[in-house]
């Protein structure tokens, strides 16, 4: 079993589309998204409908949170991003909108090496990050929380992955919001297979940066956001 996560599309259509391309040649089972799929870019609906196309898995993340459900301290958060979710919930369709709201905040599969747990950010939370790189004795605890083979978190924007006993961690990035030091959108494969640890390989696929910033600047939005795009930090 093939299985691809992908995370914080952050609403660029075009490094989605070269992400789909890409994995049509790595001929997997499943598409998971572990969530953001707006925020930062230009293309909030079109990243919508394309998941919704494709029938990725998608669940819950933090933009998509703010987005959907304007809520308590969010609405009086100041910055970048918080300046481009007012402008994307203003220009979702209600039906879109309703989408991000029907989101689940994780979800689970079943594979041939056992169960694999995925959520953006903690477990209930996608506002909170969970330290990938923190203390083994604090992600030994997660693990005997949801016990899984394999435990996918997002949000930080740059793929990670890391082994603690028997449990896999990853982090597999951004597809269009990269923030490790060079342009392009991150994937993760998994290969399942009976009886071996989850095989997982880190991909970096090229895809229009400039079409994609040119958005951003067209919409009016932060250009630091078109900067970040181009160079793959902050």
């Amino acid at each position: 079993m093939r299985l691809a996560f992908i995370s914080d599309i952050h609403a660029n259509i075009q490094a989605l589309t070269a992400t789909a391309q890409f994995l049509e040649t790595q001929v997997v089972d499943q598409v998971v998204v572990v969530g953001d799929l707006v925020g930062y870019g230009a293309n909030p609906g079109p990243v919508i409908d394309f998941v919704q196309q494709r029938g990725y898995l998608v669940c819950l993340g933090s933009s998509d949170l703010r987005v959907a459900l304007p809520l308590g301290d969010r609405a009086r958060r100041h910055g970048v991003a918080e300046q481009v979710i007012g402008w994307t919930r203003d220009i979702l369709l209600p039906e879109q909108l309703d989408y991000l709201r029907s989101l689940p905040v994780g979800g689970r599969l079943k594979t041939p090496d056992g169960r694999i747990r995925f959520f953006h950010g903690t477990p209930h939370d996608p506002e909170q990050k969970l330290d990938l790189a923190g203390s083994e004795e604090k992600l030994q605890v997660l693990a005997a929380q949801f016990p899984a083979r394999l435990i996918v978190s997002a949000g930080t924007h740059i793929p990670y992955l890391r082994r603690v006993g028997e449990v896999t961690f990853l982090d597999p990035g951004s597809v269009g919001l990269s923030l490790n030091h060079e342009p392009g959108a991150d994937v993760a494969v998994v290969d399942c297979l009976p009886g071996a640890s989850p095989q997982v390989t880190l991909h970096k696929v090229p895809y229009d940066v400039a079409s994609a910033a040119f958005d951003v600047l067209a919409w009016e939005l932060p250009p630091q956001i078109a900067q970040v795009l181009k160079t793959g930090h902050g």
